[in-house]
């Protein structure tokens, strides 16, 4: 078996929750984000190349549709790309830490940004609580930066703070 084939979808996290951030001429840039996390395993790899982690390590690949209520009813559509590190503290109670990149196609258009495809880097920590061996709540702080990168000036970001909770389905 080679390195990569231990890669299995073995969760799926179900999240929505509260986007708010800062925008220079409009009212706050508000939104109700909807994300699917598609959880893969990464444990046996780091095994096969000789670490043997405390913990879990996830690569996620996260679409998301998240509806604009303010300034004006718009949409973000894009998918994140993100690593989630999980100690187990308990059978019940697992905390983490994520981060990663996206890619955005945003309908808003704004002073910040001149372009309305742009890029995702994030960061943030929560904390899974485990009903049963399959089911998880999940509650989650999330730092986000909109921007596009430079390819385009105006490119001065848009900084926001994500509140997400939701259900992890996990199938093994």
């Amino acid at each position: 078996m080679s390195i990569f084939e231990s890669f299995a979808l073995d969760s799926v996290d179900v999240l929505s929750g509260y986007l708010e951030a800062n925008l220079e001429e409009k009212d706050e840039y508000r939104a109700i984000p909807l994300l699917v996390g598609l959880n893969f395993n990464g444990n046996s790899f780091f095994e096969r190349v000789g670490l043997d982690l405390p913990g879990r390590v996830d690569f996620i690949l996260e679409p998301f549709v998240n509806t604009v209520v303010n300034p004006d009813k718009n949409i973000e559509v894009g998918s994140n790309f993100l690593i989630k590190y999980t100690l187990t503290l308990t059978k019940k109670v697992q905390p983490f830490v994520k981060a990663g990149a996206g890619v955005v196609y945003m309908s808003q258009h704004t002073k910040e940004q001149s372009t309305q495809y742009n890029f995702l880097p994030q960061a943030g920590g929560g904390i899974q609580y485990f009903f049963s061996d399959r089911v998880a709540l999940n509650l989650e702080y999330r730092y986000r930066h909109l921007s596009n990168a430079g390819a385009k000036h105006p490119n001065s970001g848009i900084d926001s703070d994500l509140i997400l909770c939701g259900l992890s389905f996990y199938f093994k």
